[in-house]
């Protein structure tokens, strides 16, 4: 979230909770993203190959490892970003209309990915594992994003979120760091957000595409 498109309705919140919030945001959780998009684009190849890039692990405490590296940090980080919507409000007299515009989005996006995360993470990886008792199958996901029209939007829009969120949030990590200050390195933050936004949601929705393709009767 930005400082600038926001003020904090209660006095004395440190400045090193924000930074350490947004620093968890990027690391590790920005990182796994994008490693996470790019291992889904092996839906292209077919299912074997998505199976060994996105469920198969060398060994069950690597799986353990890493859900403990990606969750850990994720429940921080919306721990912390559930106070900042409880404790912060846009500036509309002090900040401009775009800056305003964009803390919106990031909040509504935020709400959004609460959902969307709780539902990915509970299908496509405790269910299978903890109900089901194997991994998620790209036959099964795969059906659904083509057969079941909730699903696909749902990951449609909920990637979407992501793209915007962590692009966006990558900027505003730049700012509260003070990476950038002048106006200049601003709108350079803004244009390199949106290059990061363009990407992230051209890889999901183009794993998304091959996974609805695969899907097809």
């Amino acid at each position: 979230m930005s400082s600038a498109a926001a003020i904090s309705t209660k006095a004395g919140v440190s400045p090193w909770r924000t930074r350490l919030g947004s620093l968890l945001a990027i690391f590790p959780l920005s990182v796994w993203v994008v490693n996470h998009l790019w291992n889904n684009l092996s839906a292209f190849e077919g299912s074997q190959r998505w199976k060994e890039s996105v469920t198969d692990y060398p060994h069950p405490v690597a799986h353990l490892l890493i859900s403990i590296v990606v969750l850990l940090p994720l429940v921080l980080h919306t721990v912390w970003g559930i106070g900042r919507l409880l404790t912060t409000r846009p500036n509309n007299v002090r900040y401009g209309f775009f800056a305003n515009f964009k803390y919106l989005l990031q909040r509504l996006s935020a709400v959004g990915l609460l959902l969307f995360i709780g539902a990915h993470l509970w299908l496509a990886m405790l269910r299978p594992r903890l109900v089901l008792g194997h991994a998620e199958t790209f036959g099964d996901v795969a059906t659904q994003m083509h057969s079941h029209r909730p699903t696909l939007i749902v990951y449609l829009l909920g990637t979407l979120g992501v793209a915007y969120h962590l692009a966006n949030g990558l900027a505003t990590f730049a700012m509260g760091w003070g990476i950038v200050t002048s106006k200049s390195a601003l709108r350079r933050a803004d244009v390199l957000a949106a290059i990061v936004f363009v990407l992230l949601l051209s890889m999901s929705w183009a794993a998304i595409y091959a996974l609805w393709q695969a899907g097809a009767p």
